[in-house]
């Protein structure tokens, strides 16, 4: 029978508590086991690795709230689709911000490699920048010094426009003058390749009717936008009787923008007034020369036209139809008969000639 091992005793210090760790001030120090810590360090790296992340996420989805200085965004990233700002309204927006703060963040593209130093690019929100810039000129306070932001990452150009118009189409309504001047710009910026396209991709939840209107303001907008001084203030009505004149006259633009240079346009309404004047003028002259055409067209005797009953079939029917020409016939006797000076043979050759061709 074979021997058993003898065990031996485990060794003392191996059971022997681990020596203290004094702390700098004397005291002890609790100790952590190896594994322990492993385990701890590991954990608060996944932690942070994974908050990253949805920051990352966050911040690629547009969806993380960013301060960046006012100095670091171009506000000319986009040709803007606002021309003018009421002042009583940003005076407005001045004092909700001054007594609440920025409540709505702004939206901005991040640039790369600027050589004028910017960071972002302004996407949506001219007017909330428009206001904090004011109000930091105005007393240099910290708090307006940044713009809370949203850093969204549009796919296309055409993403960027339709977040801007969008945005302004909530918050503050566009007149139809600056709906087609953003799309004039996008299409000269080659953001759409036609009218159409600009105006669904732009604004793509408006009626068809509000869509066709905008359409015709473009015309205006090509025509007269280089002389106009406050376009906004153009109706609906207004506008759409500028379009209707400009096409359909080629020397109306011309003429309009003689009288433009020409008078004081100091405020909104002589501006309007020359405007309203030209249309005046132009839909008179179009309705004098309607009225003289129409003249030209029917007969001498305008009265009332009597509708005379028809002649019996064995009723004798003699009529002058031309100065020397008269012409007679009986409907039941199916005869014509031409009569006077006037009958000779040059009609005699046309008579037979339209004859023929009648027939």
């Amino acid at each position: 029978m074979a021997k058993r091992k003898r065990l031996t005793p485990a060794q003392p210090s191996y059971l022997e508590t681990a020596p203290e760790t004094k702390s700098a001030l004397g005291g002890p120090m609790a100790s952590t086991a190896p594994i322990a810590q492993v385990a701890s360090d590991a954990a608060a790296q996944s932690a942070l690795s994974e908050l990253s992340a949805v920051l990352e996420a966050a911040r690629s989805d547009g969806r993380l709230i960013e301060r960046i200085a006012l100095d670091q965004i171009d506000e000319s990233h986009l040709v803007r689709d606002r021309l003018e700002q009421d002042e009583d309204e940003m005076g407005a927006l001045m004092a909700s911000l001054r007594a609440r703060g920025q409540q709505t963040p702004i939206e901005v593209v991040a640039l790369s490699d600027r050589p004028d130093g910017k960071t972002h690019g302004l996407i949506s929100g001219w007017r909330r920048l428009s206001a904090l810039k004011r109000l930091y000129a105005a007393g240099s306070e910290p708090n307006f010094a940044t713009v809370k932001a949203l850093v969204i990452q549009p796919e296309t150009a055409q993403d960027a426009y339709v977040a801007m118009v969008e945005e302004n189409e909530i918050r503050v309504n566009l007149s139809h003058y600056e709906r087609a001047r953003i799309a004039v710009r996008a299409l000269r910026e080659g953001v759409y390749p036609n009218q159409k396209m600009a105006l669904q991709g732009l604004f793509a939840n408006a009626t068809r009717a509000k869509r066709s209107k905008i359409g015709s303001f473009v015309a205006l907008v090509e025509a007269l936008d280089a002389v106009l001084m406050f376009p906004v203030a153009i109706n609906e009505k207004l506008g759409l009787a500028l379009v209707r004149e400009i096409t359909r006259d080629p020397t109306f633009t011309d003429a309009l923008i003689s009288h433009l240079r020409a008078g004081p346009r100091n405020t909104p309404v002589e501006e309007l007034r020359i405007l309203s004047a030209a249309v005046s003028t132009a839909e008179n002259m179009a309705l004098t020369r309607q009225s003289e055409a129409e003249s030209d067209a029917v007969p001498v005797n305008t009265g009332p036209r009597i509708r005379e009953p028809l002649p019996a079939k064995d009723e004798r029917i003699n009529t002058q139809i031309a100065p020397g020409l008269r012409l007679g016939y009986t409907p039941g006797k199916h005869k014509i008969e031409l009569s006077g000076a006037g009958v000779d043979d040059s009609l005699i050759q046309e008579l037979r000639a339209w004859l023929r061709q009648r027939a």
